[in-house]
């Protein structure tokens, strides 16, 4: 038997955990499932004769190393900031390790230890991080082989709800890690066009009203994602003189979300009291307020728009404008409004989410210029498991195979983007109903 250790029983993890217990009989695999909350545990795996459940405490070091030491591949689910320890216990303990998040600087400083080591880390192994990178990869390693030259990459990707279950004025509902959401984009974001290198700070990021279209669905708005050029050498895309990759969500979530921007009420940075503190007073608290007029026109004043408006619509439903206390004791306003969503915004059992991810490229071949569409449209099945949790873990398993079955040649810090990698996991996706459109003009 092949012992494989998931850190995480989280949204996210469902239908990953899914998948490598389908497997289990005939890979040959034990899986044991780690987190804080053995109901949650218990929850996703079932009476599976082939898991285990483990409730630990991720700072319980001695148990963490046990695990760690018992297993053959660790996948982790962790919230981003806690891989580094995981990553720390299995280069020790001389374990591969995979994980959907971002390469960090912290894991950087262990690159030559990894290699060295001979083992594989495989990052950015889920969705956006992951299926974006292997599907850009394969279309582009096709066009140069061609002799087409790209002069023009974008790629856009997000996680939306899907138009059925399209309810409410945000336009969104919660299918991941609604701390992610409330932080996104607050380091602002760095891309290229036409030759420029634009830097977009976070107040006005979500200001862009920029849109594309999507067969089937319409416009959808855009903001940059964080360091777009960090992935330019990674792309072998150097010379490009345009190179952006984006998040996309309906266009009425960005409008309300730069106006919850502009209020100040995702800043993380202090904490106050939050206990008998109604909704309206933290919402209220960095504008300038007129004490004859209401706290609806007080705000909808600053913002500049009528106290009948959709923006205010928005706001309402989130019931920050009413005298409701918080009382969530010391939070930032980034932590208050956490909790917000995740009561307004969250998903009902019966809701699907929707993932869009869409490139476009432009290249030249024969003196000929060409813009390739490339899309994919996933839904989610119910509110457990999502488009989401589906795109964030399938990758994981089938790299898990492709790890365990001792077929992959490949070592040191890594992201999808080799043949060896992105072929077989892209076809294995295809099976699970996760392919790619494609059209020319």
């Amino acid at each position: 038997m092949k012992n494989i250790l998931l850190f995480g029983a989280g949204k996210s993890a469902t239908v990953l955990i899914d998948y490598l217990l389908a497997n289990a009989p005939r890979q040959k695999w034990h899986i044991t499932v780690a987190d804080n909350d053995l109901m949650l545990i218990k929850s996703k795996i079932g009476k599976s004769y082939y898991a285990t459940p483990a409730a630990f405490d991720i700072k319980d070091q001695a148990a963490r190393q046990q695990l760690i030491q018992e297993t053959d591949l660790v996948i982790s689910l962790l919230p981003p900031a806690l891989h580094i320890v995981i990553a720390k216990d299995c280069l020790q303990s001389g374990k591969n390790l995979l994980t959907a998040s971002y390469i960090d600087p912290e894991i950087r400083k262990l690159e030559k230890d990894i290699k060295k080591a001979g083992l594989l880390f495989m990052y950015e192994m889920g969705l956006d991080p992951g299926i974006d990178h292997m599907s850009a990869m394969k279309l582009i390693h096709s066009i140069e082989k061609k002799g087409g030259q790209i002069y023009c990459f974008k790629s856009y990707c997000g996680g939306l709800v899907s138009p059925e279950s399209n309810d409410n004025p945000w336009q969104y509902k919660i299918s991941w890690n609604s701390r992610n959401i409330v932080l996104a984009g607050i380091s602002g974001a760095t891309y290229k066009e036409k030759g420029k290198v634009k830097e977009v700070d976070y107040q006005q990021l979500f200001d862009q009203n920029k849109t594309v279209q999507i067969p089937g669905l319409g416009k959808l708005a855009y903001y940059p994602n964080r360091d777009s050029l960090g992935y330019v050498d990674v792309y072998n895309l150097g010379n490009i003189p345009t190179f952006m990759r984006a998040t996309l969500r309906y266009p009425d979530f960005c409008e309300g979300w730069n106006a919850l921007i502009k209020l100040g009420l995702t800043d993380d940075s202090k904490k106050q009291q939050t206990n008998n503190m109604p909704f309206f007073t933290w919402a209220s608290q960095n504008i300038p307020v007129d004490a004859n007029l209401s706290h609806e026109e007080n705000v909808a004043n600053f913002l500049g728009v009528s106290s009948k408006s959709k923006l205010l619509r928005q706001l309402k439903f989130l019931g920050i404008l009413n005298g409701e206390l918080i009382n969530l004791g010391e939070q930032t306003n980034a932590g208050v409004l956490q909790h917000v969503l995740d009561t307004k915004l969250k998903m009902e059992p019966s809701d699907k989410d929707m993932i869009v991810m869409l490139h476009e490229i432009e290249f030249e071949r024969r003196n000929m210029g060409t813009k390739l569409h490339s899309y994919m449209i996933v839904q989610g099945e119910d509110n457990l498991r999502t488009a989401m949790a589906k795109t964030v873990g399938l990758p994981l398993g089938i790299m898990a195979k492709l790890v365990l079955s001792g077929n992959l040649e490949l070592t040191g810090l890594q992201i999808p983007v080799m043949p060896e990698v992105y072929n077989p996991v892209l076809r294995e996706l295809e099976e699970h109903d996760i392919r790619f459109e494609e059209s020319f003009e």
